[in-house]
């Protein structure tokens, strides 16, 4: 049993799920020795014939959360379940969303944790993987080792994440707008270095943008399908020689070269993958809407991307929990900060929990 790939743990539990599902549920049953533990198993897959197992706590998580995972899971009508998405496409609330609907994680920790939450968990045989119902913005920010470390520093981590999160998103479709239709905003000396780098360059802001972030996603894409020495080698070396060639060829300014590097860096601090996937297709649209409206549309954009996360539930849980949570005093160990783990009294109300006292 190795360690985690795509979870590293600097502090923690270094085992992880795997493909046989007696393994998996002996592992949650090795952190969780309560009785109140229960295990529902149901068969899916027609010619499959896929064991399916849901864990929860009873007396903690919401029975109707429970009977509703049961339900849609019983009501899998299909000829296999061997991939992942064969079981997240049929029991999420909405399946045209580029958003991840469903948290999974590959460590058994982070799965206990999540039960103890009051979530249900759900461990497919086959697949190394847990997942953990119902999903929510919150959940995909978070990792593992956030409980290992010292609250500050967790705390300042998460702030991070949310931070750069937000300027991956807008970062280029800010720069886009800045330079188009709002160049009072750039300070004077920036804006000459920026007019003076653009000279040479045939193309407009925009089209440079674009050409980069489509570059950038060009090179993770064949560093993904690389075995992973190669992989990694031909991301840093594909990175450096297409930055470099396009700028020494004026095709796009070395400002517009920062500017995609700094957004695409952020977005590998989202811990989430499937939501930073995401995030980057939304990245384009605003980059574009930046080209025709400046600011003012990159502001409608990003209302209607607003608007439509607050339209998604998982589970009959409003996808944007914790920040579409009433903001009480109960949910403040929930938020961005983590907070010491003695003053989190409560449970999310957002899951319904029966028992909703967590500590003391």
């Amino acid at each position: 049993m190795s360690a985690p790939d795509n979870e590293p743990s600097l502090k923690g539990a270094k085992d992880s799920f795997v493909e046989s599902l007696r393994t998996n549920t002996s592992l949650v049953r090795r952190r969780l020795r309560a009785p109140e533990l229960k295990i529902a198993e149901i068969f899916a897959g027609r010619q499959s014939v896929t064991p399916v197992d849901i864990l929860y706590l009873e007396g903690t998580t919401n029975p109707e959360l429970v009977e509703e995972t049961k339900r849609r899971i019983a009501g899998i009508d299909t000829d296999d379940l061997l991939q992942t998405a064969s079981l997240e496409e049929l029991i999420v609330d909405e399946v045209d969303t580029a958003f991840p609907m469903i948290a999974y994680t590959e460590r058994p920790d982070r799965f206990c944790a999540g039960l103890v939450e009051g979530r249900v968990g759900v461990i497919v045989d086959g697949i190394p993987l847990g997942y953990l119902l119902p999903g929510t913005v919150g959940q995909f920010f978070k990792t593992g080792q956030d409980r290992s470390q010292n609250w500050v520093a967790a705390s300042f981590l998460s702030i991070l994440r949310y931070l750069c999160m937000l300027g991956s998103l807008f970062l280029p479709a800010f720069y886009v707008a800045s330079v188009n239709f709002h160049p009072e905003m750039i300070p004077a000396r920036l804006a000459w270095s920026i007019s003076e780098a653009k000279t040479d360059v045939p193309f407009s802001t925009v089209f440079e943008v674009l050409i980069m972030l489509l570059a950038f996603e060009a090179v993770q894409e064949a560093g993904l399908r690389l075995p992973g020495p190669i992989g990694q080698t031909a991301s840093i070396l594909g990175g450096l020689v297409v930055g470099s060639a396009a700028v020494e060829a004026s095709i796009v300014s070395p400002v517009v070269l920062i500017v995609v590097a700094i957004a695409g860096i952020a977005g590998y601090t989202v811990p989430s993958q499937e939501f930073s996937a995401a995030l980057r297709i939304w990245r384009f649209g605003l980059a574009i809407a930046a080209s025709i409206g400046g600011l003012f549309a990159v502001t409608a954009l990003a209302a209607v991307l607003v608007y439509r996360l607050a339209q998604l539930e998982s589970f009959g849980v409003p996808y944007l929990t914790p920040f579409a949570a009433s903001g009480s005093e109960r949910e403040k160990g929930h938020g961005v900060i983590r907070w010491p783990t003695h003053r989190v009294k409560f449970r999310e109300s957002a899951l319904k929990t029966r028992n909703q006292r967590r500590q003391g």
